[in-house]
This record gives C-alpha cells, structure tokens and sequence, in this order.
C-alpha cells in the first residue's frame, strides 16, 4: 500500500470520527455530498478535459428521482438511491450523444442548455411540487434494519457513499481507461491516430460523471428530506466549477478541499454578518449572508490570480520542486 492510499484512509479515518468529537453531522454530510459532486465533475473536466455547465442536471435530476421513488413509490431506501443514479447516467448519455461531437465551448453551452431545458421541466412538471420543491422524503431503513431517522447512522452511510464514489473515480482515473482520458485531454489528435475512438471515451466518461454526481444528489435528498429547484439551476453547476478550480483541477483531493472551502463560507458568512450587527448595531450586516457570491466570487478571483493550479494543485507543485531541489543537490 503506498503513501498516497495510506494518506486516503488515515483521513476517512479522520471524517469517521467528527461526530464523535461535536461535529454537526449535517454539516459534514452536506459537505460530503458537494465534494463527491465536485469530484465526479473533475473527472470530467480535469482528466479528460470537457467543461460542463449542466452539471447540476444529474444532481437534481437524482435527486428528484430517489425523492420520487422513496416518497410516492414506497421504495425501499437503497433501491431509490439506486434508481437515482440510473436516472443521472441515462440523463448523461443522452446529453452526452447531443453534445459529444462538439468540443470546447460548443460543447459547454450545449450542456448548459439541456441542463436549463430541464430546469424548466423540473419547474413545471407536478411530481417535482414546482417552486416549493418534494419536500418530507422519508429517509426509511437501509437493507431493513439500519434506521437512517438517526443523524449518527446517515452520517456513516453519506461516508460511505463518499467513499464508494471517490473510489470509483480513484480506480477509473488510475486504470488504462483513465490514461486514455489524459491522453484525450493532452493532445485529442494525437489519441485518434494511435486509434482510439475519442467519442466512445468521452461519453463513458460524461456518463460515470454523471452517475457519480447523481449518486451525490441522491445522498443529499437523504440528508435534506428534500429535492428543490436549487440544485438544478445553472448557479449549481458554476458552483461545482468554482468548487473544482479553488481547490485544483486535475487532483483527487482538490475538489474536495474546494467544496469544503466553499460550504464553510456559506454557512459561516450569515453567522459573521450577525456577530457583526451585534457588535456595531448596524443592521445592513444582517443581510451580509445573503450576499456569500461576493465572498465566493473574491476568493475565486484571487484563487486564479495567486494559484492557478489551486489550493491542492499547488500545493503539490511545491512539494515537487522541493523533491528536486533536494535531488539536484
């Protein structure tokens, strides 16, 4: 086992064990949620290189979907969570054989257009409850008898579902399938001449994307009770994007590290404002929650403009140039 799988579990070890100090574990479960969906999102655009602005199709898409099918079709917890994610990769291939052909911003606008043509159905479609969103989903029993109404026992089972996916993504991006991404995504004329059909490439890649995000939008209908026009609007998938580059295209923890950064800012930026409104007794702070996309949308100005690769991304190009600064001497 080397360092880097070592490095993976002593931090799952480390999450596991939050609740157990006074972590909110709703907090840690939403962030769990955000970074498995950054993390199905990087696979898509950091190792094979195409950027999807309709990402937040497949969240929401799973989520009404396991929301649906455990509210209104009495299925069983795991069986909807199931359907959730055949529901976010069918929605993956067929975006994925409407847009594949096309590359760079072609292909972008195309998936934010499908992506919004489905907005709008979630808007208007009945089984979704419109603006007011499928509220009261029963969180039920997993396999029976692992009772998911206890926050502690979700808690394991969002980390598991965490764990699941990133090792998905982990084994796909470390296999001759993931090689052939980064081949496609470092030279897509160079990977058609040695053969390789780069469309057949890009599609799975869009469609385990799409699968793994839907895996994250069914975890968030559990820990929410609920499926809101939220995570299907067009600002959910610039989130994902600002989440991927604050913490590092390209790398395994970087989305995870951006989707920490970014949640902790928009539950902490309402509670600043308070403290704020109390200590000046001005009341223009209040509202300062409410405007978390200027704090967001600063950091990611100044994530670009000082480090280009990311938080993770150069972090590890630190850590490199030390190795060789050590080597050469």
């Amino acid at each position: 086992m080397n360092k880097q799988v070592l490095g993976y579990v002593a931090l799952a070890a480390g999450v596991a064990v939050l609740p157990l100090l006074g972590v909110y574990p709703i907090f840690i479960m939403k962030v769990m949620c955000y970074a498995l969906f950054a993390c199905a999102f990087n696979l898509l655009i950091g190792y094979t290189g195409l950027l999807s602005f309709g990402h937040a199709a497949f969240l929401g898409g799973a989520a009404y979907a396991t929301g649906h099918a455990i509210k209104v079709w009495g299925m069983p917890t795991e069986i909807g969570i199931l359907y959730g994610v055949a529901v976010a990769a069918a929605l993956g291939f067929v975006m994925g054989k409407l847009a594949i052909k096309r590359s760079g911003i072609y292909f972008t606008m195309i998936t934010l257009a499908l992506a919004q043509m489905l907005f709008f159905f979630f808007l208007q479609a009945r089984f979704t409850g419109g603006e007011d969103g499928l509220q009261g989903v029963p969180r039920g029993t997993l396999l029976g008898f692992i009772d998911l109404k206890s926050d502690i026992n979700l808690y394991y089972v969002v980390l598991g579902i965490f764990l699941l996916g990133f090792f998905i993504i982990y084994r796909a991006v470390h296999s001759p399938f993931g090689q052939v991404l980064k081949a496609i995504r470092e030279n897509e004329p160079r990977a058609v001449s040695l053969g390789y059909d780069v469309e057949h490439f890009k599609l799975l890649a869009l469609v385990l994307s799409a699968a793994i995000a839907g895996l994250a939008g069914s975890a968030k209908t559990l820990v929410f009770v609920s499926a809101t026009l939220t995570d299907a609007t067009w600002q959910m998938s610039g989130l994902v994007v600002l989440m991927t580059l604050v913490g590092g295209l390209g790398t395994m923890l970087g989305p995870i590290v951006g989707a920490l950064i970014i949640i902790t800012l928009e539950n902490k930026v309402g509670e600043f404002g308070r403290t704020l409104a109390q200590w000046t007794g001005i009341d223009w702070f209040q509202g300062l929650g409410e405007s978390v996309t200027i704090v967001t949308g600063l950091i990611f100005v100044v994530c670009v403009l000082a480090f280009r690769r990311g938080l993770v991304g150069e972090f590890i190009a630190f850590v490199n140039r030390r190795k060789e600064a050590r080597a050469n001497v």
